[in-house]
Parts: C-alpha cells; sequence; structure tokens
C-alpha cells in the first residue's frame, strides 16, 4: 500500500474553483504544502471558459489575468428584432494553458491524481486505500446532488472549427437567437480565435439535461454553412448541461455528498443562478480562501458555508427570472425574455452578468410590460420560494 500524503490543504478536484483556490494560497500563502486531488491528467478537464473583464474586481485580476487565453474589446448580441454591439471586453481561457499555467505556479509534488471514494474535513481517501492527510480539506469536485434544486438547464455542444477560409468575425457573438427555436431558447455563440479558426456552440435553455450530441452537431454544420463557412476539421469538442435556479433546499445541497467539509465551485452552489457560470464566483472565492488566517478543515467548513449562505439569500431575485423564464414563457417564446434583457442599459447587463445587480436595476428589468403573458407574470410573482 502507498504512504500516507499529508499536507495543510488538500482540495479535491482540479477543476476551475480548485485550481484557482489553489493558485491563490500558491501565490499568496507559498509556506503551505497544498496538493489537488484530481483523477484527470489535465487540471481543467477539457473546456473554454469566458466571461466579461466587468466581472472580475480590479483587486482580484491578478488571480485570472496569468490565465488568459484570448480576449476582444466588444460582442454582439442577435436575435429577431433586435441586433446590438456592446463595447465590454469579453476573455476566453482555454483548459489547456489554464493546466500548463497552474502546474508553473504549484511544487512539482502539488498535483496528486487519483480518485476519492471519501472526503472528510480533515482527510481524503482513495479507490487504492492511500489516504491524504490534511489540516483542512476544501471539495471542489463539480455539482453536488442536483436533487436538491430546482429549474432548467442551459445545454450545449460546442466545437472548435477550422476553416478552409478566413471567416471575417471580429468579435464574439454572445448570442445568436435568430436561429429556429426549438427545446426551449435556443441561441449560438460564437468565439473568433484566429483568422480561420471559430468555437461554435450551439445552446439551449431546456426544461431537460439531455443532449443529441449527433443533433446539435448538424445543427453547427448548418449555422456554419448558412454564414459561409466550409469547415475543413472539427479541432475540438464539449458538451455539458449547466443548472438554471428557481429554487431549492440550499442546507439539504451543501451537505450533500461530503458533510461537514469545505466547499468551492459548483458543490457550493456557486454559479450564476442564471446563466449557469461559475468563473467570476470561483475567483472570488479564491481570494477569500487567500486571506484566511485559519484554514483548518472545520474553520474552511464555517466560513465557506456561511458565504455561500449569504450569497444564495441575496440571488433569489435572479431565481425569480428564471421562473418567469422557465414557468411564464412559452419554450419557443423565451428568446422575448433575452431580447427585452439586450435593450437595457450595457452599465446594467454588466452587473447582472457579474451577479452584482442593484435595486435599481432589479426594478428596471421588471419595469414595463413584461415579455410574457401577463397572467403567467402574475402567478409567478405571487408564488412563495
Amino acid at each position: 500500500m502507498l504512504p500516507d500524503i499529508r499536507c495543510d490543504v488538500a482540495i479535491v478536484g482540479g477543476g476551475l474553483a480548485g485550481g484557482l483556490i489553489a493558485y491563490a494560497l500558491a501565490t499568496r500563502r507559498p509556506d503551505l504544502d497544498v496538493r489537488i486531488i484530481e483523477p484527470g491528467e489535465r487540471l481543467g478537464g477539457n473546456h473554454i471558459w469566458s466571461f466579461f473583464s466587468n466581472d472580475i474586481e480590479p483587486a482580484h485580476r491578478w488571480l485570472i489575468e496569468p490565465f488568459v487565453s484570448a480576449s476582444w474589446n466588444g460582442y454582439e448580441v442577435r436575435f429577431p428584432r433586435h441586433r446590438r454591439e456592446l463595447g465590454i471586453q469579453y476573455v476566453s481561457i482555454r483548459s489547456e494553458r489554464f493546466d500548463q499555467v497552474l502546474r508553473g505556479a504549484l511544487r512539482k509534488e502539488a498535483v496528486v491524481q487519483g480518485r476519492s471514494t471519501h472526503v472528510r474535513h480533515d482527510g481524503v481517501a482513495f479507490e487504492n486505500g492511500q489516504l491524504v492527510r490534511a489540516g483542512g480539506v476544501i471539495d471542489a469536485r463539480g455539482p453536488g446532488q442536483l436533487r436538491y434544486l430546482d429549474g432548467g438547464w442551459q445545454k450545449f455542444l460546442g466545437q472548435e472549427l477550422r476553416l478552409a477560409a478566413p471567416h471575417c468575425v471580429t468579435q464574439p457573438i454572445i448570442m445568436d437567437a435568430t436561429v429556429a427555436q426549438d427545446d426551449g431558447y435556443r441561441f449560438v455563440y460564437v468565439l473568433p480565435f484566429a483568422r480561420d479558426r471559430l468555437f461554435v456552440e450551439d445552446t439551449y435553455y431546456s426544461d431537460t439535461p439531455a443532449i443529441d450530441r449527433d443533433r446539435l452537431a448538424r445543427r453547427i454544420g448548418d449555422y456554419a454553412a448558412v454564414n459561409g463557412w466550409r469547415i475543413a476539421e472539427v479541432v475540438r469538442e464539449e458538451a455539458g448541461a449547466l443548472p438554471v435556479l428557481t429554487g431549492g433546499d440550499f442546507d439539504a445541497y451543501w451537505h450533500s455528498g461530503s458533510y461537514g467539509v469545505g466547499k468551492a465551485g459548483a458543490r457550493a452552489a456557486l454559479f450564476h443562478p442564471t446563466t449557469g457560470y461559475s468563473l467570476p464566483d470561483a475567483v472570488r472565492t479564491a481570494a477569500f480562501i487567500g486571506e484566511q488566517d485559519d484554514l483548518s478543515g472545520m474553520a474552511l467548513h464555517e466560513a465557506l458555508f456561511a458565504r455561500a449562505r449569504r450569497l444564495w439569500d441575496e440571488r433569489g431575485f435572479y431565481r425569480l427570472l428564471d421562473r418567469m423564464l422557465f414557468r411564464a414563457a412559452a419554450p419557443d417564446e423565451r428568446y422575448k425574455v433575452l431580447e427585452r434583457f439586450y435593450r437595457l442599459n450595457p452599465a446594467l447587463i454588466g452587473r447582472f452578468y457579474a451577479a452584482q445587480s442593484t435595486g435599481l436595476d432589479k426594478v428596471r428589468i421588471l419595469a414595463g410590460r413584461p415579455p410574457v403573458p401577463i397572467a403567467a407574470a402574475i402567478r409567478v410573482l405571487r408564488e412563495k420560494h
């Protein structure tokens, strides 16, 4: 049997949330022995993460800037009756670069490859019987038991395409909802990585997480053909289903999977309730942990639980909007909610994506005639959650 590993902090899960925590501790607390426990060969897996520059507070940019793979000075949205360009910087991170930069910042022995079977506040057990004994443990393995949460899904298939000729796309298309609506609110997302490289994602705000990979791949091919892009090669592909929250039992969700253990990322329900995106919360959580004096297991649990609980309570407004989207709007007319939203002030839109909407923002978002049937909107507003 392999000998036990002893360390100051063990982070279970080497994805975005766990990796940024490790980077923050390696940068701010180099005296600590920090280990990342990850079953995969690459930290960060197979992902492209993107965010708006104003999602990240200036004081936290040191945490994310080394990982940036590409950035653009603006982006575009397209709807059947509205098209708009916004001059807000948009940024992407590739998992390949995430792995490279993170490994370069950590000690050689910091990454422990293996699959955990049991996680406690003071240690982690592996399938092969080996133990990691730690002063504190953070569980960042991805979503917990989602049966405790209510809502729909943002599901997608994305492909990075090498084209036979330049595509002439100069900035990201965050939402192209001029496509046929199907299986909920559908839009196509486009990132121009090089003159002949595009990342094209077919995305749905759907009632189910089921993904028909072949069907979505054909739709990506059809979208490329309509735009005159001839595909020479599919370089990479990723698919996923992110929860879009309308409600749920936060306490039951938090304690599912590993009771009494500090949690981060999706395991702590730290993602935007409407978009499902977790990068801004991952950055803030990593900065928060890097500032803690007491990194013992129980202290981490208490601090991280209190913080996540507070954010859950503060974000009830976004869950209300999601109930409007999923329960007041007909599936093929959900795009109208986003079409109306994108007519609002750009600063308000930026604060919304950062999950930092002001009271005035919330009034402005709800003001006026709703883009859903009025009776259905009133019914959702009267529900108790």
